[in-house]
């Protein structure tokens, strides 16, 4: 996928994630309420040395478009969207969404609007049909941010993942683009 310019909404911008962002990104995505609700892949605590390795491009492939999220000229959180492992041949226009915010701006419709400006974005950038999202199933704040942002809940898949060494389902949301002028 290809470079992505800014994306300024209200009270937040989206750009690039840049090297020197390690020390605000460690002390961001530090807080175990983060990485409860993310993969396995977003640990906590989360460190310098995890940052360093985020932006080195060893946890996801950074040409995809994978943003910070900046409120106030601080990094709140990040948000990106990779090609799903089916995203080859006739699944080739799919994508699956992730973020994540510092609990400090939680409740305030913040990610609401970042999925509203990101999600219609990178949808037509990219030339996606589909946009799917993974929710633990007790994310009631994820599920509603999709939810407002026209993502339809599509179904539960059973026993998707391990997480803290125990299997979880996820609840799968999608938005097709059909939807974009909803």
């Amino acid at each position: 996928m290809d470079t992505a310019p800014t994306l300024r909404g209200e009270g937040f911008v989206l750009r690039r994630w840049h090297a020197d962002d390690a020390p605000a990104l460690a002390t961001a995505a530090n807080h175990p309420g983060i990485a409860r609700w993310l993969s396995g892949r977003f640990p906590h605590p989360y460190g310098l040395a995890d940052a360093e390795r985020f932006l080195a491009g060893q946890v996801v492939d950074l040409s995809d478009p994978v943003f910070a999220i900046v409120l106030d000229g601080a990094i709140a959180g990040g948000i990106g969207v990779h090609a799903e492992q089916a995203g080859r041949a006739e699944a080739a226009h799919s994508a699956l969404l992730g973020y994540w915010l510092a609990p400090a701006h939680w409740g305030r419709g913040v990610m609401t609007r970042v999925v509203a400006a990101f999600a219609p974005w990178v949808m037509q950038v990219h030339g996606l049909h589909r946009l799917a999202a993974h929710v633990m199933p007790e994310n009631l704040g994820s599920a509603t941010v999709l939810l407002r942002n026209g993502f339809a809940e599509e179904g539960r898949m059973r026993h998707a993942v391990v997480k803290d060494g125990r299997p979880q389902d996820l609840r799968l949301f999608a938005r097709i683009r059909d939807t974009l002028m909803d």
